[in-house]
């Protein structure tokens, strides 16, 4: 059960300290960035909202939310498809992709302080491997936008 507890505790802080940085920096929050991330690297940057939502584990209510408010502030889009008026598609927007980049050293900077620089490569291999066990795991993605 230590394993468990630290693991919940150390997700919670981390999680808890990189949302800060990112609201106060940015004006973006961990999901913000996480979706803005996601349609950067799909394809003519959108994606159908029920996919985006399941690539950041959001509920339906959840991403529609999260997707209003990247909408008021111009860096997402709707968009729709023609074969099915049933469907709708998140867009990322210049100014979106633009937010993305702007934030993105920082963040970055703030994952290397916080968490990977703690480990050696070898810690860190090992402990991506041992987190892939639970499921949910990295897609193969990246943290970082397209240049």
């Amino acid at each position: 059960m230590g394993a468990w507890v630290a693991y919940l505790r150390s997700d919670a802080a981390l999680t808890r300290e990189l949302n800060a940085r990112l609201v106060a920096d940015h004006g973006l929050t961990s999901n913000d960035y996480e979706v803005l991330l996601h349609l950067s690297h799909a394809p003519e940057r959108a994606m159908r909202r029920v996919d985006l939502a399941q690539g950041v584990v959001l509920t339906a209510s959840g991403i529609t939310r999260l997707l209003d408010g990247l909408e008021r502030a111009g860096y997402v889009e709707k968009g729709s498809c023609s074969s099915d008026a049933r469907v709708t598609y998140a867009v990322l927007t210049e100014a979106g992709l633009d937010k993305l980049r702007e934030a993105a050293d920082s963040h970055l900077d703030a994952v290397r302080e916080l968490f990977s620089g703690r480990f050696d490569d070898d810690e860190l291999e090992t402990l991506a491997r041992l987190l892939g066990r639970l499921g949910g795991g990295s897609d193969g993605g990246t943290c970082e936008p397209p240049s």
